[in-house]
């Protein structure tokens, strides 16, 4: 059993930054994906970003790239996720996903947290 957890959602302007983590129990948690996806209200859950198991390779949803970063800790089993200029449409509750392998993906996942409320005014 793997349990997720968010943290560090809030409220910011426009233009600001928020950095989202991730913690993750386990053992192996080096061994698998994870990514991090979004629901806005009224919209259906969107892939963000996603890390490979080794954390050497990552992979953007075009909405969010050059300002989104995606990284990972393999000793404090933690991913954490980055979001710089951010625009009112990143407003929504982001979840950390933990995927069935260690190879990047967007859609298999079979753990997910609670979720974390970000929130961006104009």
């Amino acid at each position: 059993q793997v349990q997720l957890v968010e943290s560090g959602g809030g409220l910011v302007q426009a233009g600001g930054s928020l950095r989202l983590s991730c913690a993750a129990s386990g053992r192996t948690f080096g061994n698998y994906v994870m990514g991090w996806f979004r629901q806005a209200p009224g919209k259906e859950r969107e892939f963000v970003a996603a890390i490979s198991g080794s954390g050497t390779r990552t992979y953007y949803a075009d909405s969010v790239k050059g300002r989104f970063t995606i990284t990972r800790d393999n000793v404090k089993n933690t991913v954490l996720l980055q979001m710089n200029s951010l625009k009112p449409e990143d407003t929504a509750v982001y979840y950390c996903a933990k995927g069935r392998t260690a190879i990047i993906t967007i859609r298999d996942y079979d753990y997910w947290g609670q979720g974390t409320q970000v929130t961006v005014s104009s």
